[in-house]
């Protein structure tokens, strides 16, 4: 199920009323229900996912208990029970997300030193949010071993830290030191939370549907296309760069809003990663709740910036590389992650030779932000092609060449682009200057009543009969 589907706005209305009616006054009975349709959520599709899903949840359930609090038994049991969770975890990951990958590669690199390799080909589903949920619940078992979190004995309230269904599926990846307290606890009925969360789901809603859903086909073409021009590829990956943030900030806004409906805060994702200036902030600013992980679980581990260059550089290649690998089996996937740990490597020591004066100046960071979107538009271009013989020959298109049609589809195009960046601009001049104004005044119930009927109007009228999965389902 996910959130754009009638079935899901019935559920989560059924939700709701029971939730802030006959179970308010229970803790408890909020949770089990809550956890009971986090399960049909997951698995209105495949049942069978919920296996996996309570796999892992029972695991580093069992693993947190037995290791318990730090003292409570030796080093090597702790560390042996850690590498339990580790291995069944990442084994479950590995299996159904890059077994096939695998095979694959392991048959082609036979065949190339002339050995005829009939290896079997794996078509095994990929389970959705897999990524997503090992991530979460290994990080409660890291944080128990490292003493930073205590075990939980509640098994209600810890599977449901796992599976509340706002953000199961595509994230937030949450830290159990910041979602278990708030499950554990109370929940009271705020209007300006519920208020709050309404238009953060609309607005999500929005981005999705009216944004990357309309200029999904469009993009797709390009890269379906047997030979496109250059100009064609550019505008294709631009496109895909609103369309990408449009869909999984969508995604996280309508978690964000309808856990929020609920009485939870779950953290903020993304933070107009668009206007970083440099490869660092826009880490800081995309998908904030992975690249925290990758830091706090891979990038300090590996050495981070404890040690000299070398092992800050061989930390930001390994956690980069790793990152890219997570998002999928393919080596664009490999590469993409290459790509910014070598923006990463290159800001380091390209910043300290630019005068600060520049960096701090108004045209200096005007510049900074543009080269950076650049930058990361190619990175998207690595992403989005996932066959590295066709990512090498757009690489390789003479830049001004083209038909006359050609030339007019690109065009058309980066119309589009700047289209559906119009909303997204607006939305961010009304977060800065208007909203501030307007709260809690008597402008601000008009000015909320206009924006979501102008947000429900739109949604309906740009909406499919087929609709596009959120990207980040496939990871």
């Amino acid at each position: 199920m996910t959130f754009i589907q009638s079935e899901f706005l019935w559920l989560f209305a059924g939700v709701l009323a029971l939730y802030w009616g006959p179970l308010r006054s229970s803790r408890r009975l909020q949770n089990l229900m809550l956890l009971i349709v986090s399960l049909v959520f997951y698995g209105w599709v495949h049942p069978w996912f919920c296996l996996l899903l309570g796999g892992s949840a029972v695991l580093d359930y069992s693993v947190g208990r037995a290791m318990g609090a730090p003292g409570a038994r030796p080093p090597g049991q702790r560390k042996a029970l850690l590498a339990l969770s580790m291995a069944g975890n990442l084994g479950m990951l590995g299996w159904f997300k890059y077994a096939g990958f695998f095979v694959a590669n392991v048959a082609a690199a036979l065949e190339a030193l002339g050995v005829q390799a009939h290896l079997p080909t794996l078509q095994i589903m990929l389970p959705v949010g897999i990524s997503f949920y090992t991530f979460q619940t290994m990080s409660y078992t890291i944080d128990v071993y490292r003493g930073d979190l205590q075990p939980r004995r509640d098994f209600l309230d810890y599977g449901l830290f796992v599976t509340i269904f706002p953000q199961l599926v595509a994230g937030p990846v949450e830290r159990a030191s910041r979602l278990l307290p708030q499950v554990e606890v109370e929940r009271r009925w705020s209007t300006r939370a519920f208020t709050s969360g309404v238009g953060l789901a609309l607005w999500g809603g929005f981005k999705k549907i009216v944004i990357a859903d309309t200029i999904a086909p469009y993009v797709d073409s390009v890269f379906m296309h047997t030979s496109p021009s250059a100009a064609m590829v550019a505008a294709a990956t631009v496109g895909f760069a609103i369309q990408i943030l449009a869909d999984f900030s969508g995604y996280t806004d309508i978690a964000r809003g309808t856990a929020r409906m609920l009485g939870f805060e779950l953290m903020l994702n993304f933070d107009h990663p668009y206007l970083a200036a440099n490869p660092s902030e826009f880490w800081r600013r995309w998908h904030i709740s992975f690249s925290s992980w990758i830091r706090d679980y891979v990038y300090i581990p590996l050495g981070g910036s404890r040690g000299g260059a070398w092992s800050r550089h061989k930390a930001t290649f390994g956690a980069m590389l790793i990152s890219g690998l997570w998002h999928g089996a393919s080596w664009t996937f490999v590469l993409w992650g290459a790509w910014h740990a070598l923006l990463l490597t290159a800001y380091r020591a390209v910043t300290p030779r630019i005068p600060k004066a520049w960096r701090d100046s108004g045209p200096g960071h005007a510049a900074a932000v543009a080269l950076m979107f650049g930058f990361t538009c190619v990175g998207w271009l690595i992403f989005r092609e996932t066959h590295l013989d066709r990512l090498l020959g757009y690489l390789r298109l003479p830049p001004l060449d083209g038909s006359p049609d050609q030339w007019m589809a690109a065009a058309v195009l980066t119309a589009l682009c700047a289209a559906a960046a119009v909303p997204l601009v607006g939305a961010l001049l009304v977060e800065t200057y208007v909203l501030p104004r307007i709260r809690r005044t008597s402008w601000e119930l008009p000015f909320r009543a206009a924006a979501w009927t102008t947000l429900v109007l739109a949604m309906f009228t740009f909406t499919r009969v087929t609709t596009n999965d959120f990207i980040y389902f496939a990871f």
